[in-house]
């Protein structure tokens, strides 16, 4: 299968997160998750938030900042096999709506999550801890950074 002839792009990676409802898709599985925590009894509502924002913030610092190259074959010959997923998303341009919203959620998940644990110095670090761990690697110095080598081949 041959992606590049099926679409303009060689690479769909730079496009599909500007798809029509992907942006809803991801609030609503994120929620869905949410409710699902809350669902388990013996968790209280500070526990299922701040497991929604680690969960959250872990999948996505793995998915957005530590694949590297297309989960699909494609036409563009590997170029793009050293560039992280956040690399390739709008074709490496830096502050466009994509990678504002991407940027938003894990701050509004933040502070979600640490509302409604009344601010309980515990919850605050390991909710810090996972945003820094999100949006560090999302800033525009660190575009094709590695750092100590980490994630280099």
């Amino acid at each position: 299968m041959n992606v590049g002839v099926a679409h303009s792009d060689s690479n769909p990676t730079h496009s599909y997160f500007n798809s029509k409802g992907i942006w809803l898709t991801y609030i609503l599985l994120v929620f869905g998750v949410h409710l699902l925590l809350l669902s388990v009894p013996f968790f209280s509502v500070a526990v299922a938030w701040t497991l929604t924002n680690v969960l959250h913030d872990v999948c996505m610092f793995v998915m957005l900042h530590v694949t590297k190259g297309t989960p699909w074959e494609t036409s563009d010959q590997g170029t793009s096999r050293t560039e992280t997923q956040w690399e390739q998303i709008d074709y490496g341009k830096q502050f466009t709506a994509t990678k504002k919203f991407l940027t938003t959620v894990p701050v509004v998940l933040f502070f979600l999550a640490s509302f409604y644990s009344r601010y309980d110095k515990y919850h605050f670090v390991v909710n810090a801890g996972v945003l820094a761990l999100n949006l560090i690697p999302k800033l525009p110095q660190f575009h094709k950074v590695r750092l100590f080598g980490i994630n280099k081949y």
